[in-house]
Parts: structure tokens; sequence; C-alpha cells
């Protein structure tokens, strides 16, 4: 199993150092991958229509006027201070932004980081931040869908064209292309739209914060899109994005945590699963305190997953 530790993108702290000492000590203990999550501008949380899915009462979401950075810039900084680890979004939502605009993006941090860029994608659920970025909210799973058809026509060799919906071009150039004319595509959500969606476009399937028993049942339903798509499910990883705690964690919430026994025990479920990546969002006040926990987990329990 594969192991990725969550950026400092938002919070307390998302300040240039925190982001570089988190991003260079991760990959110097050898995780696989870095990762940025999507939010622009949104409106007090207790005032939302919308329903936060990890929290009922919408609880668990930030402040309006909190900071967070923006996911695909975070990680064109991160590509130039690293080296080897791959840089993924956990995840950007697709219907916040222009599709050619998006793929102008995603082209220049994979083509700046050599090819590390992994496209984890979503179709969003607060309405309100839809409203204000001035975009969309109405048919937002296809229109998901088109733009990432328009992503694979623009990333390959030669002048582009496509006539769609909501996005029409004609012949025209698109470079740098992605270094292999695509970016590996992880498709987040719990519907049947988001499992449909993987079985048509995805490289995987990226769950965020289910237990081993939701991930296993995501998982089926996946797999049982791919039989009606006429995918073969063996060539999609299985990801997911966890909250680490060593304090303590509620793992029918999706958060890993307690002794490192207890760590080991809980990701050996999800590895029987099926699980092959798992995205670490590290809780701990403070830098110190997630380096703390970053070093602990590489050195204690990691090797017991190689």
């Amino acid at each position: 199993m594969k192991f990725g530790v969550h950026l400092p993108d938002a919070g307390r702290d998302p300040s240039r150092e925190a982001m570089i000492n988190i991003a260079t000590t991760a990959e110097k203990l050898g995780y696989a991958s870095l990762w940025s999550s999507d939010h622009i501008a949104w409106p007090d949380p207790a005032t939302l229509r919308s329903k936060y899915p990890y929290a009922d009462d919408n609880s668990g979401f930030p402040a309006a006027g909190s900071a967070w950075l923006d996911c695909i810039g975070t990680l064109q900084f991160v590509a130039g201070i690293t080296e080897r680890v791959l840089l993924g979004t956990t995840v950007l939502i697709l219907g916040y932004r222009g599709a050619v605009q998006q793929a102008k993006s995603w082209a220049t941090l994979d083509h700046l980081s050599n090819g590390r860029a992994i496209m984890g994608v979503g179709v969003g659920w607060m309405e309100e931040e839809f409203e204000a970025v001035g975009r969309p909210w109405d048919q937002r799973g296809s229109r998901a869908d088109e733009t990432l058809e328009v992503f694979g026509v623009l990333f390959e060799d030669g002048l582009s064209s496509y006539e769609g919906t909501w996005t029409t071009f004609h012949d025209i150039g698109f470079s740098p292309k992605p270094v292999n004319n695509h970016i590996p595509i992880w498709v987040g959500g719990h519907s049947p739209a988001a499992f449909k969606r993987t079985a048509i476009f995805g490289d995987a399937f990226h769950a965020a914060f289910a237990s081993p028993d939701l991930l296993s049942q995501q998982w089926a339903a996946v797999t049982e899109a791919c039989n009606t798509v006429g995918r073969n499910s063996q060539e999609l990883e299985l990801t997911s994005l966890f909250r680490l705690n060593f304090d303590g964690g509620d793992l029918d919430q999706g958060e890993i945590g307690g002794s490192t026994e207890q760590v080991i025990d809980q990701i050996g479920q999800y590895a029987e699963v099926g699980l092959t990546h798992a995205a670490l969002f590290v809780l701990g006040r403070g830098t110190e305190r997630r380096l703390e926990a970053i070093n602990r987990f590489a050195e204690d329990i990691a090797p017991n997953f190689s």
C-alpha cells in the first residue's frame, strides 16, 4: 500500500514555511504523494442550505473567511520544491472553473512536475459556493463529465476540436500537453453517478472518510458500474482520503487513530477491502505536531504495509 500526506493548505497555518516543511519532510520519509483540497469562497456554514457530506449539522466545515489556498497553485508551488512525490487534488471541483482553463492549469502542473500530477475530481456539494464563483449549479454532474471529455481531447497530440453542450472549440492549439498525454483521474463521490463516472473516466475511485464496511460497499458499486459499461474493474485502483489522529480516531467516520497497534489493525482492515493508496489528513495543532505524526507513521506503521 502507498501513503500520502495532505498539505497544510487551509486553516491556521497555510504558510510558505509550513508548506515547505511538510512537503519536503514527507518526500524524505518516503511518502508516495502529497495532496491539496479545493474550496474558493463560501458563506457562514450555519446559513448553508447545502449539506456538508461529513457532518450532519455542517459543524465540520470551516467558518467563512477561513484561509484556504488554491489547490492547483499549491501543487505547482510544491512541484518546485520536490522531485519524486506524486501531486494530487482530493478533490478539485470540476464545476468551479471553465474546462479549457482547468486543462491548462493541470497540464502546467504535470509539465513542471515531470508527470507527477494526479487529477482527483468531484462535482461538489455546496450550491452557495457555485453561486459565489459565478458558475452554474444545475446539471453539474453532466457538466463534470463533459469537462473530463474536454481534458481527454486537449491532452491528445495535434490541434483539438470539441463540440459539446457547454464547451465548443475547433482546431485550437494546446501546449504543453501532459507528459504522457494523460493525467490519472481519481474520481471522488459517493453516489451512483460518481461510481459510473469512475467506470467511464477513472483510473481510480477516490473515497473520503469511509469506514471499512462503507468503502467495501462503494467499491462493490464501482465494480458493478464497470460491469454495466463494459469496463474491467481490475484496471482501477481503490484509493481514499482519511484523517489520521494518534490521539484516538473514529473508524466509523473514516478517522484512523489510537495506538500504533490500533492504527496498523485499522489500515489492515482497509487493505482487506482492496485499498492501494491512502491519503492522510494528519490532525495535530501546528506544524510541529503534524511533523511528529508524519514521522511516527513513516517509521512505525508504513513499513508494515510495504
